[in-house]
């Protein structure tokens, strides 16, 4: 039986690489769909389902306390932040008050960062924080909003916008770019993301134990690699 998988895009790294472990070592085939947590959610609001979830741990709480999600079956997955990306060649900007962060981005020609329009957390946190450091108008001058935050980080990396703002785990598969550190606190926010059982899925044991492969602390390299934390 194939088990159908909903999963954040920003995992796609580390979950690929463990999902093909997962299924070489038990033979059970998946079927994942990646997207942003947003438009995730849209897909069950209009009736789709999965026998695994792996969303932002709020809305898998949520679930489960709705009954959509096996009661117990609910793990915080790994964490992720929104970073800062610049060139790899290119000299890094104080970040490291929330004023020097500021400055930074006055100082920037253009902005590439994830729009919040497309649904996922980092586009959605982004959206309020222009308005609540009272840059709103300033950055819509020089922004260069992207549908995920893979093209925040190539636009970076092509010169087309002198910083990047997306999770961290976005820029870190593609080239030419780096992390210079996180948007500093309290400006910041972290991203929990947990997995849970559907509540409809018909194999409970092999989902569950996909679940506790994602989190084996043998794999910790894998979710590090991707740029992500440990939870806990």
């Amino acid at each position: 039986m194939t088990l159908k998988i909903m999963c954040a895009r920003s995992m796609t790294t580390a979950v690929n690489a463990l999902a093909g472990k997962f299924t070489r070592a038990s033979g059970k085939e998946l079927d994942i769909t990646f997207a942003t947590v947003g438009a995730l959610q849209a897909k069950l609001a209009a009736g789709e389902s999965a026998d695994i979830l792996i969303l932002g741990a709020p809305a898998i709480a949520k679930m489960e306390q709705d009954g959509a999600i096996v009661p117990g079956s609910r793990k915080d997955i790994a964490r992720t932040s929104i970073g800062i990306a610049v060139r790899s060649d290119a000299s890094a900007p104080d970040i490291s008050t929330a004023e020097a962060f500021k400055q930074a981005l006055r100082a920037a020609r253009v902005i590439a960062f994830s729009d919040a329009a497309v649904g996922g957390s980092a586009g959605v946190h982004l959206a309020e924080l222009w308005g609540r450091i009272g840059m709103a108008d300033e950055i819509k001058r020089k922004a260069m909003p992207q549908k995920s935050g893979g093209e925040v980080a190539t636009r970076v990396a092509e010169g087309q916008a002198d910083i990047g703002l997306t999770l961290i785990a976005e820029i870190v598969p593609i080239p030419g770019v780096r992390v210079i550190g996180k948007i500093p606190a309290p400006l910041g926010n972290d991203t929990t993301y947990a997995a849970g059982v559907s509540s409809e899925c018909a194999d409970q044991a092999g989902a569950a134990a996909f679940i506790a492969a994602l989190t084996q602390p043998a794999e910790r390299g894998v979710w590090t690699a991707a740029g992500f934390e440990w939870p806990g």
